[in-house]
């Protein structure tokens, strides 16, 4: 098993290319093993140069609403009142700790999204 770090934009061509040819390696072979290492490499070097940024928490809701078929009313539970919920998806108000909570308990939504800085109506401006 001759394997390298990834260091250029050539080994990292290089290294899918040898994945491509490892795809269906049979469990527990040598191939898949070495299949294995290769897409760890792959998943580190992506990371550091193509890192992809978490969504902004008012847009990622507004998806999953979108998504779910999820209407304003239904998200009373999780957020408040019908103008809490107004002012949250019309970005007038922060999400609260505790609307983070309930929104990640009750639709499995990652609270490391929601929980992150974004911009108020005042500050959009």
């Amino acid at each position: 098993m001759n394997i390298k770090p990834i260091h250029s934009e050539a080994d990292y061509q290089g290294t899918l290319t040898e994945i491509e040819a490892l795809w269906d390696a049979g469990d527990g072979s040598e191939a898949a093993e070495k299949l294995e290492v290769l897409s760890l490499l792959i998943e580190t070097y992506e990371k550091k140069h193509f890192p992809i940024e978490a969504p902004d928490p008012v847009d990622f809701l507004q998806y999953i609403m979108e998504t779910r078929g999820l209407t304003r009313k239904d998200m009373e539970p999780y957020i408040g009142p019908r103008g809490r919920v107004s002012d949250i998806l019309n970005r007038v108000r922060p999400m609260s700790l505790e609307m983070i909570r309930r929104l990640s308990v009750g639709l499995g939504l990652p609270a490391t999204v929601l929980i992150q800085d974004y911009p108020l109506k005042q500050e959009v401006a």
